[in-house]
């Protein structure tokens, strides 16, 4: 399969599983529960969020189709399965359920399964590997709200 058909095919599972995780959201972060939890500081806009995940799917899906094209095993098709599995579900748990321990633990191995992804394929990957910046930068991010609001909630 060529590179650009690879591409679309991970453009396409990655924003759909964005899509199918903010139609789990069910209007979320403009929910009553969401807007009176005491949110952290640096909390960005809520635009921010959008144009932050179409930049870190894009990046993503470049990355995974070069990765698959290098690699392409069991072992590496389940991480990526696991990673929508936990991009995903994240939403449901988190404004859903209003779990916000079980959605920091989600986004917690969300985050050890794409800094797995850089550090087990950067040989492989070399400076396609930082493709992965954004996603990981962004889930650092993430994952200091997700705990800011369990602290102090």
């Amino acid at each position: 399969m060529k590179l650009t058909t690879r591409i679309i095919i991970f453009l396409i599972i990655n924003f759909g599983g964005l899509a199918y995780g903010s139609w789990l959201m069910n209007n979320g972060p403009q929910t009553e529960w969401y807007i009176a939890l005491n949110k952290a500081p640096w909390t960005p806009p809520g635009w921010v969020f959008g144009v932050t995940w179409t930049i870190i799917m894009i990046c993503f899906s470049i990355y995974l189709a070069h990765l698959f094209l290098n690699s392409d095993s069991l072992k590496l098709r389940l991480a990526f399965i696991f990673q929508v599995f936990l991009n995903v579900i994240w939403n449901y748990v988190f404004f859903n359920l209003h779990m916000i321990t079980i959605g920091l633990v989600v986004i917690g191995a969300l985050t050890i399964v794409i800094f797995t992804f850089f550090i087990s394929n950067k040989k492989t990957m070399k400076s396609k590997s930082y493709l992965l910046l954004p996603y990981m930068t962004w889930l650092i991010i993430a994952t200091s709200l997700n705990a800011y609001i369990l602290l102090n909630n």
